[in-house]
């Protein structure tokens, strides 16, 4: 089965690993409001799902094969350029992008406002959580199935940017980030 899924990801890379990607990156939204209510706000989920399927991964994407063509390889010196290229840039514009876009689908009248409360947190945040994430990327998974690594780790991830959309700035949840961190790498 698994060489059967890598075989189907090599041949169809594009569409395999975004549709991966939006999927997990939408499972997070919804993994996030099965553990906090008894109902589930389809419309929050799609809209979620709108944004990670529209831009998420097909910005990851097209990013990793940019990143690995600007920087080939998994030396060392590779992998830290990569990493400090993602962190700068690419998760300041998925953040921006995430509380943005999912504020235009709500139809809210100022979409920036989201962001204006939560980027600086959030961002802070995911400097706990990406670099660690995007190191074991850039160095040990192959070109190909980037994107669905990054999809894996989007779900935790997007767990989290739901619950500090809907609950606050970030700042005070960052704990709850640990706790999935520590029980996806340790359990």
């Amino acid at each position: 089965m698994w060489t059967a899924f890598l075989g189907h990801v090599r041949r169809f890379p594009w569409v395999t690993n975004v549709t991966l990607y939006g999927c997990l990156f939408s499972g997070g939204d919804f993994v996030h409001q099965l553990s906090r209510r008894d109902t589930i706000d389809w419309k929050q989920t799609r809209n979620v799902a709108v944004v990670a399927f529209s831009f998420h991964g097909n910005f990851n994407f097209f990013w990793m094969r940019f990143l690995e063509r600007r920087f080939p390889g998994n030396s060392a010196g590779m992998v830290l350029r990569k990493l400090v290229l993602d962190q700068t840039t690419a998760a300041p514009l998925t953040t921006s992008v995430f509380y943005t876009g999912v504020s235009f689908l709500e139809g809210k009248e100022d979409i920036t406002e989201d962001w204006k409360k939560k980027f600086l947190n959030t961002y802070k945040t995911g400097l706990m959580f990406w670099p660690f994430m995007q190191l074991l990327n850039f160095a040990f998974v192959p070109l190909y199935v980037r994107t669905t690594f990054t999809g894996c780790c989007a779900f935790i991830w997007a767990t989290f940017l739901c619950f500090s959309r809907q609950t606050g700035d970030g700042a005070k949840y960052r704990c709850t980030l640990c706790r999935y961190y520590i029980i996806s790498v340790y359990y």
